[in-house]
């Protein structure tokens, strides 16, 4: 064997490791949907940092393990509720896009969850797919060029796309829609709970990334 086969095939064995004995899913389902932060790229430390930070100026408190259990919750959804526990008068809207501002300035070099990645990069070109998450489109858009895996992906349904977010099956209800794929056909992908409870109430099948890693 050449050398530059036995790369072919060591390059192809491991994108097989990666993707975990899941690289038969366009033979079983018709699209696959993915969350993004947390599942597609390793987002949340950064989003920690700027909810921290922009929190802290208007008085209110986001625990990190709250943080962690909201995963996929709206920002403003997020503030209002802080505001209200937290006895605060305050402009959602406002403070949400101020600290996405903020995490894409702390947001350097974004890096992909790479099981995940390999996945998606397994059937791209075999089976639609989309996003689907609780950031706004046009975050998940910069991100995503960043990673250089925009075109990957044939629809992306940011918070501001639906009436409902996570847990609600809205986002990936819309996601299937885009894609032209009956939801029940549809293979999800998440990394928080209530993530996962969107994808089941959509009627998907969901997989808890965290056990890719």
């Amino acid at each position: 064997m050449s050398a530059s086969k036995g790369l072919v095939y060591l390059a192809m064995w491991f994108l097989s490791f990666l993707v975990g004995g899941m690289e038969n899913l366009h033979h079983d389902y018709d699209g696959l949907i993915f969350d993004m932060d947390g599942t597609l790229a390793d987002t949340m430390p950064t989003h920690f940092e700027a909810w921290s930070r922009s929190m802290k100026e208007h008085g209110l408190v986001l625990p990190i393990d709250r943080f962690y259990a909201l995963g996929g919750v709206p920002a403003s959804e997020i503030i209002e509720m802080l505001a209200t526990e937290q006895g605060k008068e305050v402009d959602a809207v406002a403070i949400a896009e101020a600290k996405e501002d903020l995490f894409l300035e702390l947001l350097v070099d974004v890096q992909p969850i790479v099981p995940v990645k390999a996945i998606a990069e397994f059937h791209r070109e075999h089976i639609p797919m989309a996003i689907a998450t609780g950031s706004p489109k046009w975050v998940a858009e910069k991100i995503l060029k960043t990673l250089g895996i925009r075109d990957w992906f044939d629809a992306i349904v940011g918070a501001e796309c639906v009436s409902n977010s996570k847990p609600a099956p809205d986002t990936y209800l819309r996601a299937a829609e885009l894609i032209g794929v009956d939801p029940k056909r549809c293979h999800a992908f998440e990394d928080t709970k209530l993530g996962m409870e969107a994808a089941q109430n959509a009627g998907m099948v969901v997989i808890d990334i965290h056990t890719l890693l």
